[in-house]
């Protein structure tokens, strides 16, 4: 019935039958006709007038050049040929009730494929929980993961939402902030032990583990550009380095928090992080979000366990100055030469 109703306000819709064209909303409303039993009580159901709903019947016949129904002044009468072609049109109009029943459905319950991207790290070490406990809640949903060290394009790849670190990017995109990143300056006991422990001006002329793509670090508002001896593009090798002694390392919580807590790492300049980065989950519209998207953000959202910043008692080593800065805050700091 309300794929009849939605069809009387669509003429646009068309299907060519031998070289005349058929709107699909005028064979729904002949099945509305046949089904209320009188033109008075379809127009009535369809919020149309009865000489409309008429007229429409009777261009739908020389449309196809078959008279589908026999009027009289007391009650409507099927053809041969109407009956046969009501048959049709009802069952075009259950399949389309059905359509909208399905797309409504998949609106408002957390249903089918969510495909989500994220940088390789905080796809191994953030998403493993959070997907876990959804599908179990939500067991009609499967989850496909894109783990790119790049931005991705949300539209071109198909890609329902996306984490991303340090700010959300294109500007058509809607961004919801998940929380912060806490990132440190770290080194191995041995390294420190060998070549002392450097303090913030003296950091450009450290031995560092560069992790590409960034080239400059940032300590207490100051961007000093760095000259790495080992430069790699992931961080848990840039974590496994630094641990092996080669030089300091910049380093998320994420990835440096059980080195630390064992000991085969220590924070530099500092308890506090030295840059705080905020993280995001992008997706392409905030209208008609489906309920699987949501809810996936919502958890989300809520897994802050793996976002705090490392537990850290207070200490002198390393003089800060300023203290930390976020990136992408404030004013440009000055670059170290």
């Amino acid at each position: 019935m309300a794929s009849a109703k939605t069809a009387t306000r669509s003429g646009a819709a068309a299907e060519t039958l031998a070289g005349r064209t058929v709107a699909p909303a005028d064979m729904l409303l002949f099945a509305a006709v046949v089904r209320a039993g009188s033109f008075t009580a379809a127009a009535r159901q369809l919020g149309i007038t009865k000489q409309t709903a008429s007229e429409r019947v009777a261009k739908l016949e020389a449309q196809l050049g078959v008279r589908l129904l026999e009027r009289t002044t007391r009650r409507l009468r099927l053809t041969d040929a109407g009956a046969g072609y009501h048959e049709r049109c009802a069952a075009i109009g259950a399949q389309i009730d059905d359509a909208n029943l399905e797309v409504q459905r998949r609106q408002a319950e957390p249903v089918g494929v969510l495909r989500v991207s994220a940088p390789t790290l905080y796809g191994r070490r953030f998403l493993a929980p959070v997907i876990a406990a959804f599908l179990e809640r939500h067991p009609a949903v499967r989850i496909e993961v894109v783990l790119a060290d790049r931005r991705v394009n949300l539209i071109d790849e198909a890609l329902d939402l996306a984490i991303r670190i340090g700010g959300p990017g294109d500007a058509g995109l809607v961004a919801r902030k998940l929380g912060l990143g806490h990132v440190y300056y770290v080194a191995s006991p041995g390294f420190l032990a060998r070549h002392g422990a450097p303090t913030a001006t003296s950091l450009r002329a450290t031995r560092c583990i560069g992790i590409r793509p960034f080239e400059t670090w940032e300590l207490d508002g100051v961007v000093t550009r760095i000259e790495p001896v080992l430069v790699v593009n992931d961080l848990e090798v840039a974590c496994e380095a630094a641990i092996a002694g080669v030089g300091v390392a910049q380093l998320p919580a994420l990835v440096c928090r059980d080195a630390v807590a064992a000991g085969r790492l220590q924070v530099l300049f500092g308890p506090a992080p030295a840059l705080e980065r905020a993280v995001y989950a992008v997706y392409p519209s905030r209208q008609y979000l489906p309920a699987k998207v949501r809810l996936f953000i919502d958890a989300l959202a809520a897994m802050v366990e793996p976002m705090r910043p490392l537990a850290l008692p207070p200490r002198a080593a390393g003089r800060r100055g300023a203290g930390v800065r976020s990136r992408g805050g404030g004013t440009r700091p000055g670059v170290r030469p």
